[in-house]
């Protein structure tokens, strides 16, 4: 078998888009999860012999798109795949600010997208594919932040230590069956993306750290996207992955 089936979340700009773009290629059917669908992907999937199919969704409504994805995965024949991935890339940086300035509609959708929905769509992924032959595999992209704290930014590094620990459980649970998934969550290193921007935009006297995020724009020590993504999906294909279940592109 040939056929691999990949699926991603926050394919519309950054390292997802990236991501997805390095996956289209021959034999691999790609479902992208984003707020948007993006035309110039649709464009090349054709000419690059993939399969692409695009949602619009919300992951701020992780119960739905959960659901959605396990009655799309219920309609595939497993038999057909060599392989099967779930990389839950989405995320979001709420309004830069100490906790106690911060809104609580938007902790929630920083925690509902960068915490809730993953753990929704693993369980959905790992629940259709359990019996499938196709190896499988999650890789959850988190961040240092994830396991380095920093003033003004709770709960995206919140969302991101919750990521590192549950994929920990699920490494543990995958661990006990025949057929396990391999799962890792792996912090990218620093990229120059929107979120980027965000950070090292924000107001100083919020974000005590905003000078060390500028300085890594002026000193070029930002991947682009696209090399940010080819470093993760290099890291996908070790044959050792998911042997630790949490780790850096940079190991």
């Amino acid at each position: 078998m040939t056929q691999h089936l990949y699926i991603v979340t926050g394919t519309s700009r950054g390292m997802g888009l990236a991501i997805a773009g390095q996956l289209l290629k021959q034999g691999n059917t790609l479902l992208c999860i984003a707020r948007t669908t993006n035309e110039a992907l649709g464009s090349r999937a054709g000419s690059a012999g993939a399969t692409l199919v695009q949602w619009s969704q919300d992951l701020a409504s992780g119960a739905q798109a959960s659901t959605r994805l396990k009655q799309w995965l219920d309609q595939q024949d497993g038999a057909s795949f060599a392989s099967a991935t779930l990389i839950n890339n989405a995320g979001v940086v709420p309004r830069i600010g100490p906790l106690s300035d911060a809104d609580a509609a938007d902790l929630a959708q920083a925690l509902r997208v960068g915490l809730e929905a993953p753990m929704q769509l693993t369980a959905a992924f790992l629940g259709v594919t359990q019996h499938w032959a196709a190896v499988r595999k999650v890789l959850n992209i988190s961040s240092g932040l994830g396991r380095r704290a920093m003033a003004s930014q709770a709960a995206y590094c919140a969302a991101k230590a919750g990521m590192d620990h549950f994929t920990r459980c699920v490494a543990l649970d995958e661990a006990l069956k025949p057929h396990g998934a391999a799962v890792c969550s792996l912090a990218p290193g620093v990229i120059d993306t929107d979120m980027q921007a965000q950070l090292r935009g924000a107001d100083a006297m919020a974000f005590p750290d905003q000078g060390s995020f500028a300085r890594l724009k002026v000193n070029d020590q930002l991947s682009s996207p696209d090399e940010a993504a080819a470093r993760v999906l290099a890291y996908l294909a070790r044959p050792e992955f998911g042997a630790n279940p949490v780790s850096d592109v940079r190991n």
